[in-house]
């Protein structure tokens, strides 16, 4: 069985400098995450927002943390003096929940918009049309608290990378439609561990890899 440390030499060899690491550390303990840590690695992603504050208060203040997951509105308080981005806003009275919140903490938080791009209903998203209204009133200052750094998309899961990639150009094309004249507007969230090479050739500047680098799960 390869080592920790083979693994994150494995994905880090197969991703660009310019690129961004999230290593998803979801369900994983927290001897998992300092191996990953003690090699380097200083992004790390959750998917629930309460597991993410329980290990931000266990582990090193200088890991960047990552709420990849839905976030429901009653767990903003709880997670967001931890969260250094937010990559699934994914409706306006999420936004305005974190607005409130982070306002009151005296704080600023990178938030992505997510896109749905895939075949599968069940994936959360925005449609194009609503990503349009949130972006004209993130242009109105209606959410100075927030500060939005670009799109995040999770393409259809499937074998076929014709599919994935023509769901991953989409993303790609609106990300540099909306890119001009958007101070800080740099980041684009695509790509797992069972897609992050197509992903990156597809114009990604953050990958969220799990399993590749944490190993499949034991039990």
């Amino acid at each position: 069985m390869s080592s920790a440390a083979d693994r994150f030499r494995a994905v880090r060899s197969q991703i660009p400098q310019h690129v961004h690491l999230v290593a998803v550390s979801k369900t994983r303990s927290i001897e998992e995450i300092l191996e990953l840590y003690a090699l380097g690695q200083r992004d790390f992603g959750e998917n629930r927002a309460l597991e993410l504050a329980a290990k931000a208060e266990a582990l090193p203040k200088d890991i960047r943390w990552h709420l990849i997951g839905q976030l429901q509105t009653n767990k903003v308080r709880a997670v967001l003096p931890y969260v250094n981005m937010l990559h699934s806003a994914d409706r306006e009275k999420l936004l305005f929940v974190l607005q409130e919140e982070a306002q009151r903490l005296g704080k600023t938080v990178d938030v992505l918009l997510e896109r749905h791009i895939a075949a599968e209903e069940s994936k959360s998203g925005l449609s194009r049309d609503e990503l349009l209204r949130l972006l004209s009133q993130f242009d109105s200052g209606q959410f100075s608290s927030l500060r939005l750094r670009g799109l995040m998309g999770m393409a259809t899961f499937t074998d076929d990378q014709a599919l994935i990639c023509s769901e991953f150009e989409l993303l790609r094309a609106e990300f540099e439609e909306f890119r001009p004249g958007r101070e800080g507007f740099d980041t684009l969230s695509m790509g797992m561990s069972s897609d992050y090479k197509w992903a990156i050739a597809c114009g990604s500047t953050l990958v969220r890899v799990g399993t590749a680098l944490f190993g499949p799960r034991l039990g």
